[in-house]
């Protein structure tokens, strides 16, 4: 092998070693932040995800990742909106029927919704600002594109929605419990909470294919942004008509 081509070589090493150093340093920052923000305080739990995928950014940023590469280039944003409407109109007719037919109308039961005035505060606040604009920020954006250059398409697909599936483990401990639908199939106790973890896991991974299909189509975050919020914000809002209209 002439020196000219090991001389080639090197520098392409070095970029898949560091390419591989992100992902590691973004999967330990995202483990961390979820630890901190649900074992730790009230307040941890309202700004550490939100500042993790804004620290996330600018480490990324400043590491050479591009704009497109994060979803977050302009020329993508029409092509994002359109893809963003499409999916929020097919959500809301999902949640309507679901929170319209008695047999599905349990699982809207969620006792954190109970309440309209809680839910609208839910949905238009605390849902796209604590959750959803950050964790897609994280995992379509800053996650999937370090894996992009690693893996391409089926290593984001595979390991970037694995990922998002289990970053919901600490966030459904208490699943079973405040859900009245779920905990009648499930059951309650240690094994009824190891289910419905399962099933969160589960559920949220599938949700994770689904929102990088987005991504990955239209390539831009506003359509899994959109997608993420009518899912999570349509489900409280229809929880809180549901707990209304049953007590009514």
């Amino acid at each position: 092998m002439s020196s000219t081509v090991l001389d080639a070589a090197v520098p392409l090493r070095r970029h898949k070693i560091h390419a591989y150093l992100d992902i590691a340093v973004v999967v330990a920052v995202l483990a961390g932040t979820n630890l901190i923000a649900h074992f730790t305080t009230a307040w941890a739990n309202i700004v550490t995800v939100p500042v993790a995928a804004l620290m996330l950014l600018m480490m990324m940023r400043r590491r050479g990742l591009g704009w497109t590469e994060l979803g977050l280039s302009r020329r993508h944003w029409k092509r994002g909106a359109l893809y963003a409407l499409a999916a929020v109109g097919v959500v809301l007719t999902v949640v309507a029927i679901g929170a319209a037919l008695p047999i599905t109308r349990p699982f809207f039961m969620a006792d954190r919704y109970a309440t309209i005035s809680g839910a609208l505060i839910a949905s238009m606040i605390i849902i796209p600002l604590q959750t959803v604009i950050p964790e897609e920020l994280a995992f379509r954006g800053v996650l999937h594109g370090t894996l992009g250059r690693v893996y391409g398409a089926r290593g984001v697909f595979a390991a970037g929605s694995l990922l998002f599936g289990l970053w919901h483990i600490a966030s459904s401990l208490g699943l079973t419990s405040g859900n009245r639908g779920l905990s009648e199939i499930v059951g309650g106790g240690v094994a009824g909470q190891i289910a419905g973890i399962a099933l969160a896991v589960a559920a949220t991974a599938v949700a994770g294919v689904v929102f990088t299909w987005l991504r990955h189509r239209s390539g831009s975050l506003l359509a899994p942004i959109a997608l993420h919020w009518s899912v999570n914000g349509a489900g409280a809002l229809a929880a809180a008509v549901v707990w209304q209209t049953t007590i009514a």
